[in-house]
């Protein structure tokens, strides 16, 4: 039907929007005392960008893009997640040309074709970071604080945070073998999924939902075992930086991430009372992945948030924001000439800062009422024949059920004062 929006989409209305803003706002104020800057990609980006930059074999690329083709005939797909956005934005402005490191973040919405249910929706809305151009682990452990920061600042308590590495081209090939040996006895028993993943990429199987609870997926090799001296150290460190500033977390050997560029640090942010979408935030480390797409070899790493999930546990530890009200003052008009007379007088109220409405439909003294008390307005200020003939309003405090008569002349800027008090 023309009056519903497609499957896994959802309107953010009005009474609901407060709550963005106010995500928005710490997400704003957040980044810029850590020094990153917006950056705004396309919603859609060449096909191909996702295919390189995710990976072939991917849930992402394999099954929930969205790809089409558009009247030149080129294939398009709305982008499933940004971090590869970045990195073409990065490549593409030549971002690198000053050299040193690059600390971009964003907000906007992504696009999966997965089975909708809360939290986790076709249309989904992810803030990330990414800071290109540096591998020190102490970039790695900012970005972790930055992530842990932004969902301690809205007030959520109870999380978890999760971390591995997950290795480089040096030592992953070791653990791949080790797991291809070890899940070979248990294919039988893997899902269709895992059955291809075994060949194409065996890490992935340990990030599978579904033969998540297989008894034999506990005593699967632990990645960090084969972890080369290199990737071990940076590990170590990651870890120092984060036991210094005071973060708790425990060590996932299972963890991966479900996208293919990772290497090293990767990381998980879990609200755990969410259940199957607990994860809020996650990262990691990509260091192959601006190669990867065509540019130098460039370390980087990210991390990215769900906002619908975010919004979620803040609603379940009731840390939502209370609505203010949609006005500060209501214009009541009794009559043509009154409403002549106060159209002006809501424009200097609005141009000095105040929040005001008023009726246009020429409804009688009592809906205009109702209109004011719904509203929320602290003040209506009653204009009629009466006053109009001494040039005066009544000003009403709808808190206080108390009036006054003010001179027109005197109107506006005793209102902006009593809202500004």
């Amino acid at each position: 039907m023309l009056t519903n929006a497609p499957r896994g989409t959802k309107d953010i209305l009005p009474d609901a929007v407060g709550a963005w803003t106010h995500v928005e706002h710490v997400i704003r104020d957040l980044c810029a005392r850590y020094g990153y800057g917006e950056i705004r990609t396309p919603i859609f980006e060449h096909t191909e960008l996702f295919q390189r930059g995710i990976g072939d074999g991917t849930d992402v690329v394999d099954k929930e893009m969205y790809t089409f083709s558009d009247r030149g005939d080129r294939s398009l797909t709305l982008r499933p997640e940004n971090t590869a956005s970045a990195v073409r934005a990065y490549l593409q402005n030549k971002l690198y040309a000053d050299g040193g490191l690059q600390k971009l973040f964003y907000i906007g919405s992504m696009f999966r074709y997965d089975r909708p249910q809360a939290g986790r929706m076709r249309e989904f809305h992810q803030f990330g970071v990414e800071a290109l151009g540096e591998e020190s682990p102490a970039l790695d452990a900012e970005v972790i604080l930055l992530a842990y920061d932004f969902l301690t600042v809205l007030g959520l308590t109870g999380l978890t945070l999760k971390l591995n590495s997950v290795g480089c081209p040096a030592c992953r090939p070791v653990y791949r073998e080790r797991l291809q040996a070890y899940f070979k006895e248990y294919l039988p028993t893997l899902c269709d999924d895992c059955k291809d993943r075994y060949t194409r990429s065996p890490l992935r199987i340990l990030d599978c939902k579904r033969d998540a609870e297989q008894p034999f997926m506990t005593g699967a090799p632990a990645i960090t075992d084969c972890l080369c001296p290199a990737c071990t150290e940076h590990f170590e460190q990651v870890q120092q930086h984060l036991t210094a500033a005071g973060v708790s977390y425990e060590l996932d050997p299972r963890l991966v991430r479900g996208l293919d560029y990772y290497t090293r640090t990767a990381f998980e942010i879990a609200y755990p009372p969410l259940g199957a979408q607990s994860a809020v935030a996650g990262g990691g480390r990509y260091d192959g992945l601006v190669e990867e797409l065509g540019g130098n070899p460039t370390p980087a790493v990210g991390f990215a948030a769900g906002l619908e999930r975010v919004l979620l546990a803040l609603e379940q530890q009731n840390l939502l924001p209370v609505q203010p009200p949609a006005a500060d003052v209501f214009l009541i008009a009794l009559g043509d000439a009154a409403a002549k007379a106060a159209f002006p007088l809501l424009h200097e109220l609005r141009h000095g800062g105040v929040r005001a409405l008023m009726d246009y439909a020429g409804r009688s003294m009592k809906a205009q009422m109702k209109q004011a008390n719904r509203s929320g307005a602290r003040y209506a200020v009653i204009l009629g024949e009466d006053e109009l003939a001494a040039h005066t309003a009544l000003v009403r405090d709808m808190a206080e059920s108390a009036q006054e008569t003010c001179a027109l002349d005197d109107l506006v800027e005793k209102m902006i004062s009593e809202v500004k008090v």
